[in-house]
This record gives C-alpha cells, structure tokens and sequence, in this order.
C-alpha cells in the first residue's frame, strides 16, 4: 500500500501532474482557435458549451498547430526547462540550448504535442472528475443529491443503494491519480528520446568542452610559467643574500640587489597573476592575458636567479604579439629550469630573428649529480613544446656533451 501510495501522490508523481497541467494550460489557446474554426459547425449552440464531440473536435484541431508552432528553435530550451524542473529525469539526459536541424525539430515538435495532447486531457479530467466523484461519494449522506441527476445517473436514488457511491467515488478519484501518474510516467520515458541530444548536440558539446579544455591548459601553463619562475627566482636570490649575511661579508651591494631584484619579480609577478585571475572569475574563454613579450627581457633576466648571458639578434618589436608572448614564456621556463638545475653556473641565452621566425637557444652546463626529481615529474618543459606546437614551431630540451639545451623555433606568422 506504501508503494501504492508514493506511486500515485508521491513528490514524482506530483510533480508530474503538475506537468501534465501545464501542458494543459498551454494547450488552451490550440483548443480556443480549434473551437473557433467548428463554429460555423456548432449549429445554433455556443461553441464554448458544445457537446463532447465538438469539444474533441476542437481538441483535434489544436493538436497539429501546436505541432507546427513547436517547430520553433526556441520550444526545445522551454520545454526542457520544464522537463528537468518536474519529470524526475536525469538532467544530462537533455539536450541544450535551441533546436538545430530538422531532425532535432520534429523530435521536439514530438514532444512538445506529445505534452500538450496528453496534458489537456489530464487537465480536464482534473478539474471535472473531482467534483464530481465528491458529490458521488456524498450521496450516502444526502437526500437532495439522491435524487439529483448524478443519483439517477448511478441509479442510487434509493438511501440502501446510495452506499455504493462511496467507494464508486473513492475509485474515481483514484482511477484519476492513476491515469495521471501512468501519463507522467509515459512522457518521463519519451522525453530522453524526444528531448535529448542528437549527434549535432553531441558534437557541439564535444567542441565546447575542447575549447574549455584549451582553456583551462592554457591558463594553468600561464600560471605555472609565472608563478613557477618567480617562486624560483625569489628562492635562489633570497637564499644567495642569506649565505651572503651569514658569512659575515659587507657585501650590502649584493644583498641590495638581490632584495631589487625580489621586489621586481614579485611585482611583475602579481599583475601577470591578477591578470589570469581575472579572466578565470569573468570566464572568458576568448580573453587574451595581459602578458609580457620579449621586450620585457630585461627585467626578467635581471630577477633570475642565475647568471645569464643573453644575446638577442634583430628587433623584438617586429615579432607579432602571440610569438612574442610564447617566446618570453619559453625563455622564462628556461630560467626557471637553470635556477634548479645549474648551481650557479652561467646560462647562455641567445634569440635569433628573422623574416621567417624566432629561435631560441638556452644551454647551461649539466649539475655534477643528477637533481631529484619532482613528484609530479614537471609540466614546464611539455608546456614549452605546446606552446610552439600550437604556433606551428618545435621545441626540444634535453641533454647534448655535459650539457642542458633547450632549442625552440616559432614561425613568424605563428601569431595571425
């Protein structure tokens, strides 16, 4: 009896009477314009007090303009909308935004009669059963009703039969949670089919969550060149202008520099940070970082912890924005990887440009015992080489005669 229960007045089936009603509701305006076109049918009556045939006769009517209305792409997002909220169907079962192509159309068009039809016909059992099957079950206990028209409908116009009426309007009331519960339970099966995604869907899908996807890499190799260097560079001059103070030496030159050049990476730092913090919050997935090119070298080899020998050949301004941008992030990871590995030894840096791109070379010598490694095993080296893959150029590192070499080429036009 429990199961019984939930079955017919449970929060599902609730809601999906509810849904049925609303179907109901939307259908009126089909069945007005229905009862409009069988007027000139109706006779002398009106048409809004017709007889049962005219009144499905309406309702046949309406049926096809609601299925050719729902051919708008905008019925799917309303009629999943309400789906999701009332029909207890998973909601990734559905498909997103506006019908595209015919297909995903009559499927929706589908539906939405399916829900309109159905509805209407739940709805009007709702509001004319209950009233009645109450005054069914009353007759019992009212002489005035017995002897009305629903007492010699039921034949119970005498007062030892009249007590059948009761449990004949206790049935009725649950024949009609029943039919609406087997109706909800219809359209919660058909709307996964009618309402869910179609292979356009699917690959729509598919090609958003690629681009969030690109996204989010692109963000986290930002923030992990960024970060990643400065943590480095603020470490190995802090740690330098430490072992300088404990030795006792007055070298307050160096140590002035080194807290310069801390100051200058933090500040850098922290604009480049609040700069991919910022299209995380806004979620822009076409937003361009606000990050540094290769005109900024200066500053950054000046913040780095080790000592760097950089040669640039040509002009750095002619480079477009995107290949300059990767470029500085591939020399900043480079740094960034000396200011582990080298131990003070000198990096050589040189920038080659030309008409067809930019080349870059970092090299240092390799540490006489190998570094342990990270736990994680590193991400810098493999975003450098996404970041020139995506430009269409190379990039290689790795050791080569006692030394570490990081070689990278981006093409020129890596940037249009």
């Amino acid at each position: 009896m429990r199961l019984l229960g939930t079955a017919l007045f449970g929060q599902r089936a609730r809601r999906r009477w509810i849904h049925l009603i609303v179907g109901g509701a939307l259908f009126m305006p089909y069945w007005l314009v229905g009862t409009v076109a069988l007027g000139p049918f109706a006779g002398s009556g009106n048409i809004f007090t017709g007889g049962l045939g005219f009144q499905l006769g309406a309702y046949g009517v309406g049926l096809p303009l609601a299925a050719v209305t729902a051919l708008f792409p905008l019925t799917r997002p309303m009629s999943v909308a309400a789906a999701r909220a009332l029909c207890g169907v998973a909601p990734e079962r559905f498909a997103d935004g506006p019908a595209r192509g015919g297909d995903a159309r009559a499927r929706t068009a589908g539906w939405f009669t399916l829900h309109l039809g159905v509805g209407a016909l739940v709805s009007g059992a709702t509001l004319a059963l209950p009233p009645f099957a109450l005054a069914v079950a009353a007759l019992p206990f009212s002489a005035g009703l017995r002897s009305s028209e629903i007492g010699r409908f039921w034949h119970l116009d005498r007062p030892w039969l009249a007590w059948a009426g009761l449990p004949v309007g206790l049935a009725l009331l649950l024949a009609l949670a029943g039919a609406a519960a087997a109706a909800g339970a219809l359209l919660a099966r058909q709307a996964p089919r009618l309402l869910g995604p179609s292979p356009a869907d699917r690959l729509a899908a598919a090609e958003r969550r690629a681009a969030e996807l690109a996204v989010r890499n692109r963000l986290a190799r930002e923030l992990h060149d960024s970060v990643g260097h400065a943590l480095s560079a603020v470490t190995l001059q802090a740690g330098a202008a430490r072992r300088v103070l404990d030795s006792g030496a007055a070298d307050l030159g160096f140590v002035r520099d080194a807290l310069a050049a801390i100051e200058d990476t933090t500040r850098r730092t922290v604009g480049e940070l609040d700069a991919v913090l910022g299209l995380l919050r806004r979620g822009e997935d076409d937003g361009e970082l606000a990050a540094p090119g290769l005109d900024a070298l200066d500053a950054l080899v000046r913040g780095a912890g080790p000592r760097v020998a950089l040669t640039v050949e040509g002009d750095t301004a002619a480079l477009p924005e995107a290949v300059s941008r990767e470029a500085y992030r591939i020399v900043q990871e480079g740094l960034t990887n000396a200011a582990r590995y080298a131990r003070g030894e000198t990096v050589t840096a040189r920038i080659a440009l030309s008409e067809d791109g930019v080349e870059i070379t970092m090299e240092n010598p390799l540490p006489g015992t190998p570094p342990v490694a990270r736990p994680d095993g590193g991400r810098g080296l493999r975003g450098v080489a996404e970041r020139a893959r995506l430009l269409g150029g190379s990039a290689q590192a790795g050791p080569v005669d006692g030394r570490w070499l990081l070689a990278a080429r981006l093409p020129a036009g890596g940037g249009r």
